[in-house]
Formats: structure tokens, sequence, C-alpha cells
């Protein structure tokens, strides 16, 4: 049984006071470095005051010191420095303490008076927030979205990637049918699982959106009244609210179970309510809400659009084709681009087939305008976001749209009006050009197959609307981080955040390569500051920036090295003793080679050029300049400076061949954007290739993160004369 919550015991007289024990849970979304300080940060502040405590690390090679029952049963209070969801359930009963990571990191001792008083925990209720607003914490809408998100696009991927295979492979053009799978056949059957994961995928982002918030009890309104908003048929409309009813039932479902569960009832009843009672009430009352209040309005915005429409064949084709772009933009599956859609499917049969023309140009514009606005700028998307823009752009070129969905749910705000101007330029182009469409069907698929007549134009109007799209997603997702951080809209790296994991692309980064792309939080918490140039552009434009930078760094490392000398012919001269007195450190990653006792460089970017020349002394890096290019591109995500004048950069790419890992010190400093101000005079940096087995990166990062956070070893550390000393030092990392 859980013990209640209370004051830290006391004791009296001559009995001995018992010793306070605290928990804590450390996680970053996708992060190393600033979970294991922060939770090395919270143990040392817990020892010097004689606090017990145990930390859990949730981060990116999993869970590690997982609190037990036994633990959480003996707890006075637990700590969570968190910028992910953290399972609560658990600590049922107990004074719980919600901030950001980086506030473990910074106030440690803060954190620990302040959970002596902190609310009890109740099932399904909220963990205290700290009064220092939690470290630049999500909010809970957010964090409901996004789990929303991240469980409905597996389904999307899957039953799109489906649907489009069965297409190309097993489909043909008919004038009656649109793009057509013979009944019976094998590609029908696999259309039709395809169809299964599409249908799937609303329901699942309104249920995990509703969990988010209630919890278990809310998981079965929340899926069932997503089903409900998808059905149109339910409350009398040809289409369903698609992605956005299901993100108002989730939210309806959500809170709805929030509500029930604080109604006090018998204590007998008390175990049927989060498995009979409040689904059942919750269900039923969110499922009569959508059906006849909701619902309805559908049904009629649906009809009177279509009317609208009607009246407009006549019109303008650029005012035609720029208002059926927008509504087949705005909510991909809903009743609005339902009702272009068929629309202009309902045309084709009176002989007119232009309008459908103009709305197969806009069809492919948003998943592919997305899938591209990933390429462009990767640093703005997670990992499991920049996967999904590849599969976007495959289901755009066989017009599905549904692709885009994922990008709109989660920043619908940003990716709605991009999708909507993108896919009113493609039906504008599309209509003055006077392209026809003999089926009812969208994308580059049916140009191929020979149902478009006006291919060039096509394709062009197409290629236009993806563009705007991609360029406009951009925009208003780089304007959108940098007003919630606060931060100027035209400020570069820098600003502390999150760790986010290593950035892959570099030299033989390829479509294949970005399929294991680097991740980026915007919905990564605390933000990552956005480049000010996108080195991801290509290298055609960019040769003249390239060599000018390649020059100015060139420059900063002669002068760095006519500054030390004497530093350099030492290090030649010990490279080979110490390579072989400590060849083990960090599993023979770091070497002599690898070392250096004065880093002579001023400026981030240049010290990070002079990092990646000496990792080039261990034969393992095949191009210094793509190694800089990339080590650079992971700062612009967020810094790798993690205080305490340390700073981690790090690369995953293929310029280097194998692991390897630099260490260089800095007697100024060079200032990093570290969260607590301190430049950085102990630089790690790693680089891994892409194809880097057993998550070899996480590991490195894990190690140095830990151990770093020992102040007598970086004190070793700085006080080391030379790289066999250092080398030394560095072999206390275990």
């Amino acid at each position: 049984m859980t013990s209640p919550a209370g004051p830290p015991p006391t004791g009296n007289g001559g009995t001995e006071r018992k010793r306070l024990k605290l928990l804590a849970v450390t996680a970053c979304p996708t992060g190393i470095a600033h979970t294991y300080m922060a939770a090395e940060k919270l143990a040392q502040a817990a020892e010097s005051r004689g606090i017990e405590m145990k930390v859990e690390t949730q981060g990116s090679i999993g869970a590690e010191n997982i609190l037990d029952d036994n633990d959480v049963s003996t707890a006075d209070g637990v700590i969570i420095a968190a910028d992910k969801d953290v399972d609560l359930s658990r600590f049922a009963g107990k004074r719980v303490l919600r901030v950001g990571v980086a506030e473990g990191i910074r106030h440690p001792e803060r954190l620990i008076e302040q959970v002596r008083s902190a609310p009890v925990h109740e099932p399904g209720s909220a963990a205290a927030a700290s009064p220092t607003g939690g470290g630049r914490e999500r909010s809970v809408a957010y964090k409901a979205l996004m789990n929303g998100v991240s469980y409905m696009i597996p389904f999307v991927v899957v039953g799109g990637l489906l649907i489009a295979i069965s297409l190309s492979l097993g489909g043909h053009t008919d004038p009656s049918g649109g793009l057509v799978i013979p009944k019976d056949s094998f590609w029908m059957d696999v259309n039709n699982i395809g169809v299964i994961g599409f249908t799937l995928m609303v329901p699942i982002l309104s249920g995990y959106i509703a969990y988010a918030i209630g919890d278990r009890p809310a998981l079965v309104p929340g899926m069932i009244g997503g089903w409900i908003a998808n059905t149109g048929s339910l409350y009398d409309s040809k289409a369903g609210a698609g992605f956005i009813g299901a993100i108002v039932t989730g939210f309806l479902a959500g809170y709805l179970v929030l509500w029930i569960k604080k109604v006090k009832v018998p204590k007998f009843v008390q175990p049927i309510m989060p498995i009979i009672v409040i689904p059942i009430v919750a269900t039923t009352a969110l499922g009569m809400f959508f059906i006849y209040v909701i619902g309805k309005p559908i049904s009629w915005v649906f009809e009177h659009l279509t009317s609208w429409l009607g009246g407009m064949t006549g019109t303008s084709a650029i005012l035609l084709g720029a208002i059926l772009g927008l509504m087949i933009a705005f909510d991909m599956g809903g009743p609005v681009n339902k009702t272009a859609f068929l629309f202009g499917a309902g045309l084709i049969a009176t002989g007119n087939q232009t309008v459908m023309g103009m709305c197969a140009a806009a069809i492919p514009v948003m998943p592919l305008g997305q899938g591209l606005a990933t390429l462009v700028r990767k640093g703005l998307y997670t990992e499991q976001e920049r996967e999904t823009g590849l599969a976007s752009l495959f289901m755009g070129c066989f017009g599905i749209s549904e692709g885009a969905i994922p990008f709109a749910a989660a920043r619908p705000a940003q990716v709605i009006p991009a999708n909507m101007l993108g896919g009113a330029v493609a039906g504008a182009v599309a209509g003055v050009a006077g392209v026809k469409d003999a089926v009812p069907h969208g994308g580059p698929i049916v140009a191929v197959l020979g149902a478009v007549s006006g291919v060039p134009m096509f394709f062009v109007a197409v290629v236009i609307g993806t563009v705007v799209t991609a360029l406009t997603t951009v925009a208003l997702v780089d304007v959108g981080e940098r007003m919630r951080r606060g931060a100027p809209a035209v400020a570069v790296a820098g600003t502390a955040g999150p760790e986010p994991a290593l950035v892959a692309v570099g030299a033989g980064a390829s479509s294949a390569g970005s399929a294991a792309p680097a991740v980026v939080p915007t919905q990564a918490v605390s933000g990552s500051p956005l480049p000010a140039s996108d080195p991801a552009s290509g290298s055609t434009g960019s040769t003249a920036s390239a060599s000018a930078s390649a020059s100015a760094s060139a420059s900063a490392s002669a002068s760095a090295s006519e500054d030390a000398p004497a530093e350099s012919a030492d290090t030649n001269a010990h490279t080979g003793d110490t390579a072989a007195a400590c060849p083990d450190v960090l599993s023979g990653h770091l070497t002599g080679r690898t070392v250096k006792v004065r880093l002579g460089a001023q400026e981030k970017e240049d010290a990070i050029r002079e990092m990646a020349e000496l990792l080039a002394h261990s034969g393992d890096v095949a191009d210094v300049d793509e190694l800089v290019r990339t080590a650079l591109w992971r700062e612009e995500q967020g810094t790798t400076g993690l205080g305490e004048e340390i700073a981690i950069p790090h690369a995953k790419t293929d310029a280097v061949t194998a692991p390897v890992v630099g260490f260089a010190r800095s007697e100024e400093g060079v200032e990093w954007g570290s969260m607590d101000g301190t430049k950085a005079r102990l630089v790690f940096m790693i680089a891994v290739p892409e194809a880097a087995a057993d998550d070899e990166h996480l590991r490195i990062l894990a190690l140095l993160s830990r151990k770093l956070t020992d102040a007598g070893f970086r004190e070793r550390l700085m006080a080391a004369e030379d790289e066999r000393a250092v080398l030394g030092v560095l072999g206390e990392i275990r």
C-alpha cells in the first residue's frame, strides 16, 4: 500500500530523526546530456543536505535506474524534472513537483525545498508546477495534441503507403470511377488493408489526445468520439469532420473525464469508476453531443458550400481555382475538402473536366509541401516528423492528401494556412492554364496514367503550389517558435533547450539517409534556435559562401597555431606515446591523437572547425568541411553548451568512417550559449557515421554527461598538464 504523504518526519527528544528520502525522474524528449546533467545535479544537492535520493533517467537510450514500488512506497516526495510526459500514476499519494529539465540543472536545491510542501498527487490529477515556471515546460494541451499525433503517424504512414502501392501497381484509370483496382485482385486486398489504417487514424488521434489529459478512462470515449466525428452518416453529412473533428472530440473527452473524476461518489462505487462508470458516461455524453450539437452544423456547411460552388461555375477560372484549392487544402478529407472534391467530380459527367483539373492540381500540394518542408529545414522537425515527411512525399505523388494530416494536427495555426495558400496557387494556375482531369482523383499519378490534359502546366501548378506551401510552412513555424521562446526573428543558435539527438546529415546523406534524420523540438519543448541560412539547401549556390567560410576558419586556425607553437609541437611529440599509454578511453574512440590541451579558437564556429581538424588526426575523418557543416547545423537546432563550462558538439554524418571523440581545453573559454551563461572551457566533440551500430553516439554522450557533473573530475581535467595527463583523467570515464 502506498504510504500517505505528509510533512517530513521530525523526530523528538532522543529518538533518531528519520532521514528524508526523495525520488526524481529526469527526461528530455529526445536527448541525453541534459537528462543526466539534471539527474546528477539533483543527486549532488540531495547528498549535500544529507537527503537520500534515487533518480530515474529517461533518455534516448531508455529508462535507467528505474524506481520500483518499494522506492515509491518509502519516499517522502518526488521531483519530475522533464520536458516530456512522465507517467505519474505510480506516484499517487505522494508529494509531486513537476518542472522542466533545465530547472533540475539550474536550481536543484530550490526544487528539493519546494517538493517538501508540494501538493499530494491524486490519480488523474496534474502534478504541481514549480513557481519558477517549470523550465519552459509545454502546456498540457500541447502535450496532449502531440501525444495524439505521435500515435496517429504510424497509421497514416502504413495506410497511405499501402494505398499508394496498390494504386500504382494494381490500378488503372477509368472515366467512370477514377483510379480503380480490379475487384477480387491481390492489390484490392492490399488497398483494403491501407483503407483500414486510414480509417483508424482519426479515432487514434482523438483517443490518445484524450488519454494524455484524462488517463486510461478517457481512451474509450476519445476513440469512439473520433470515430463518430469521422463518420458523417451518423449526423446526416456526406463527409465526416475529419482530423479537426478528432482534435475537438479528443479534448472534449479528456476534460469531460477529468470533470467526472472530481465528482464525489460513495466508497463502494470508486473501484468501478475508471473501468465502467466514467467510460460509459463520458462516451454516451460525448457521442450524443457530437451527433446532435456539433454534427448538424457540419452537415449544414457541407450542403451550403455545395450550393455556393454551383453558382460559381461561370466565374473567373483564377478565382474558382483559388477557391477550390483553398477548400481542398483546408481539412484534407473533412467536409470542406469533400465539398470541393465532389463538386469537381460531379461535373466530369457533364463534360466539364476543367473544375476537376483545378482540384487535381491542389490535392497533392499539402503532402508534397509538408514533405518538402522537412527537407528544406530539417532543424524544425523531430525525427519522427522527418520520417513522416518522406512518406508524405510518396503519398503526395499518388494524390493522398491525408499524408499532411500529422503536420496539420501538430501545428494547425501554421500548417493549415500554408496548405491553403499553396492549394489556392496550384488551383489558380491550373484554372488559368485550362488543365483538365477526366477522373475523380488527383496528384501526379493521374497525369502519369494519361487522365490529365495539359500535363506540363499541371505539373507547373503542382510544383509552384508545393514550393509555396513548403516555404510558407517553414516561415510560419520559424516565426511561431521564436515568438514562443521570446527570441528575435533573426536570432540564430545559442538559446539553450532540451538536448536533441544527433543530426543525421552530411556526406552520403541521400534520401535513404534522411530516413533516420535529426530531431528538433518544436514538439521537443523548449525549442531549437533556427538557422539563419539552411545548409541543407544543397551545394548549389553556396559554393562561394562555403569557400569564404572555409577561408575565414582556416585563417582563424592559422592564427591560433601562431599563438601556440609550443603547444602544437608538444602535441605532436606526445601523440604516439599518449595514444599507446591509454588506448581504451571511451572504448578507444578518444586517443592521444584527438586530445589538445589548448584550444586556440575564440568563437564557437572556429572552435568547431578546430575540433574537427583535431578529429582528423585519427584518420577516421573523410571530409572535414562536411563534418564542420553538420556540427554547425546541429548547433542551430539548440546549443550543445551544457553549462558548468562544458560543451559537447556532436554530429552523425558519413563525413567520418568510424566513431571518433576529441577533447580540447580553452583557457579563456568560448561563448557557447550555455544555459548557465558560462563559457565553454572543456570541449568534447563526438562524430559517428550514419551506420554506427547500437546507438554508440548516445552511449558516449551518456557516459560523458554523467561523469562531467563531477566537479572533482572537471577540476582534474582542467589541471592536467599535458595530453598524457588528460588521457589519464579521461580514463576515469567508465
